[in-house]
């Protein structure tokens, strides 16, 4: 929410109602800022006001960034019609405007970080800054020193024009390897497998640019972000 911000998309925002109902109680003089009914629903606010509605105390939290360790059976969306979703584990206020920075299949595990500032994570998202996402990868097949070889170098995706940009690979066991990647391609951990052919059995994300998941976080559980993980 940037400021200054229309008294209507506060109330809707903080009170999660629909703008309507917003300017609905608005009119009724159901909402006060600083102490004075405001009756105009494209009133201005800023940062610092105090707004209350129906006698409540109304704050903006501002930036909020969290880490959750993602269990299967839930999407990386706000919203689903046929699943549970990733903000179902959240119990916090005000998360209309959250979104999801770095997404994960339904069938795979691992840190994803939520947050309301896009710039944020655009900066650890986006291909262009070249950070790196790392993952532990349980094949179906032996991992080969042919197919390490070709991940560091890249490999040509299905449908895709230029070969993926040079992968960290490194083998843990027979049928499993840790594989960190600059991009975010669809699905492009399980093609870059298919593509060496091999196939991807269980898929865990460990870290986000620099950010590691926390050990201490089971299945399901989240935390804020530090000041040095947000600095990162």
């Amino acid at each position: 929410m940037k400021f200054p911000c229309r008294l209507d998309k506060f109330i809707s925002h903080l009170a999660e109602m629909p703008r309507t109902q917003a300017r609905a109680s608005i009119k009724r003089k159901e909402v006060s800022v600083n102490g004075e009914i405001i009756t105009s629903h494209n009133f201005q606010l800023s940062q610092q006001d105090e707004v209350l509605h129906q006698g409540t105390p109304l704050v903006f939290l501002g930036k909020r960034y969290y880490m959750l360790n993602k269990p299967v059976g839930y999407v990386c969306a706000n919203s689903d019609e046929l699943h549970k979703t990733v903000f179902d584990l959240l119990d916090e206020p005000n998360m209309s405007d959250f979104h999801v920075a770095g997404r994960l299949d339904i069938d795979t595990t691992g840190l994803v970080i939520i947050t309301n500032d896009g710039d944020w994570s655009h900066k650890i998202t986006s291909p262009k800054s070249n950070k790196f996402k790392t993952y532990l990868v349980e094949t179906q097949e032996p991992i080969t020193d042919e197919a390490l070889e070709q991940l560091r170098t890249g490999v040509m995706l299905h449908n895709e024009k230029d070969l993926t940009r040079p992968a960290i690979a490194e083998r843990l066991a027979n049928y499993g390897l840790r594989l960190s990647i600059s991009e975010g391609k669809y699905h492009q951990v399980k093609r870059m497998l298919y593509a060496v052919d091999n196939k991807v059995v269980e898929l865990h994300r460990e870290q986000i640019a620099g950010i590691k998941l926390d050990e201490n976080l089971a299945s399901g559980e989240y935390r804020l972000l530090t000041a040095d993980e947000i600095k990162l």
